[in-house]
């Protein structure tokens, strides 16, 4: 008989990082039927382009570096190339997924050292590099089926994706017209558009994207999605509530505040809580493990501290969202306030 030994610690535990990432995968799935159902075949074709290439990078990545390949088990790159498909436009051209799922792997991970090194969350590193570098292709998301004057199909979303245009020649300018011939826009970007216009809330609120809904037709429910998805980690423990409930309640409170005082430049809470990626930046991309705080206190500060953010960019910045740019900053201060929350030692004066 061949006794092995191993050397401590002995102790055993069923949540690896590869079920931990595969989890957080999995409850991401109502959120991304929700803006399939919404938005059309296009969100599933750049998940599965930006899934495919985080995995090609991470790969060769790792054979340059002669580690093993093992490695590509712990499904980090699958979840990065999840979130990062998740955030970019339907219809982007072919080349924004991989452009910025290249980016996100290599640059924002592997060349810090890979899973635990990284300081910034891989996948908001390569989504804010493309929205900066590509500001308009960005920013162009379709309206919600229920006020698309044209529905692309699956293989005219493809078409779109790789040419720039359906099989029936419509450009994304066309596809981007609503029902009443006016170019769509996200919530968030017509209502930020609307108040530099010189519009007022009450007036912005008639917008087709806004009939007979609080914060955006198709948004909302997106966002709610990924709130069932988000409270489903919470549940099997996969994350900590210490996060997601600062980030929203900070986020809420922000605006409540603003609402009242200066009802006439800033978006009510329902918006800002149901509308862009509140709840998968909330649930999804500020709780990582390895870019977060991790003192109890700290998430607290660090959830805190991005739902603040992304209020102040939303309210008074340049982009209609604000939530990949506020996971970076927050990510910024997270050895300070691990520093500052750490807990004491017993007995320690």
């Amino acid at each position: 008989m061949v006794f092995k030994i191993a050397s401590s610690p002995y102790t055993h535990n069923q949540r690896s990082t590869s079920r931990i990432m595969l989890m957080v995968s999995w409850a991401t799935l109502p959120g991304i039927a929700m803006l399939w159902y919404w938005f059309g075949w296009g969100s599933l074709v750049q998940i599965a382009s930006a899934i495919l290439t985080a995995v090609a990078a991470e790969l060769l990545v790792l054979k340059l570096r002669k580690q093993p390949l093992r490695i590509l088990g712990d499904n980090s790159a699958v979840l990065t190339g999840l979130l990062l498909g998740i955030s970019i436009p339907p219809l982007a051209p072919w080349w924004m997924a991989i452009l910025g799922t290249v980016f996100a792997v290599i640059i924002a991970k592997q060349l810090y050292g890979g899973l635990g090194h990284n300081p910034f969350n891989p996948a908001m590193v390569g989504y804010v590099v493309l929205l900066i570098a590509f500001p308009v292709q960005m920013t162009a998301w379709l309206p919600p089926h229920t006020l698309a004057a044209t529905v692309p199909d699956f293989a005219d979303s493809l078409h779109v994706i790789f040419s720039g245009a359906t099989l029936a020649g419509d450009t994304m300018a066309q596809l981007r017209t609503g029902i009443d011939g006016i170019s769509q826009a996200t919530p968030l970007d017509t209502f930020k558009t609307g108040l530099r216009a010189g519009h007022t809330p009450q007036d912005l609120l008639q917008a087709p994207i806004y009939s007979g809904v609080l914060a955006g037709i198709g948004w909302q429910w997106v966002n709610l999605a990924f709130l069932a998805g988000g409270l489903f980690l919470l549940i099997k423990g996969t994350i900590r509530w210490h996060i997601p409930l600062s980030f929203l309640l900070t986020l809420a409170a922000c605006a409540t505040l603003g609402w009242i005082l200066a009802p006439e430049k800033c978006a009510s809470p329902l918006i800002h809580l149901f509308s862009g990626a509140s709840m998968l930046g909330a649930f999804f991309i500020l709780t990582d493990p390895v870019t977060a705080s991790t003192t109890n206190r700290g998430r607290l500060l660090f959830g805190a501290l991005a739902g603040l953010l992304v209020w102040l960019i939303r309210t008074f910045g340049g982009y209609p969202d604000g939530v990949a740019f506020a996971v970076l900053l927050a990510n910024i201060t997270v050895p300070l306030i691990d520093y500052y929350t750490r807990p004491r030692a017993y007995g320690h004066r």
